[in-house]
């Protein structure tokens, strides 16, 4: 289901796509997994706009462990992002709205780089 949802919003970034659309495709999904894909996107926004890394295209909410949903909050100790073809350890908190379509907080703690030779075993890719 991720690489439908993260397909969808490759293609937003290259072609227009209108809110009402994607709003009505996370609508077909379960409350916690439009919350995990509303968090993903928050997510990568946030993490450009830091600038710390550079060309971050993924987020994955639960690589090291896995992330907990209470109904309003993403609480992942054990997500990772990539950027440049490397996954870096992330810890994050973000909270969604009432219909979990928006994400309206995303903190987050950047972890160290994970070693190549643990993407297999991970599910991760370079």
């Amino acid at each position: 289901m991720h690489f439908w949802l993260l397909l969808l919003a490759l293609i937003g970034w290259a072609m227009p796509v209108s809110a009402a659309s994607m709003d009505k495709t996370l609508m077909q999904l379960e409350p916690e997994e439009r919350a995990h894909q509303a968090c993903i996107l928050r997510g990568i926004d946030t993490l450009k706009r830091a600038k710390r890394l550079k060309n971050i295209d993924r987020l994955k909410t639960s690589i090291l462990s896995r992330a907990t949903f209470d109904g309003s909050t993403v609480v992942a100790k054990g997500a990772a992002v990539r950027a440049d073809g490397h996954w870096y350890q992330l810890k994050f908190t973000c909270t969604v709205g009432e219909n979990q379509l928006k994400a309206t907080s995303f903190t987050y703690d950047l972890g160290a780089e994970i070693p190549e030779d643990r993407y297999e075993d991970l599910g991760l890719w370079k």
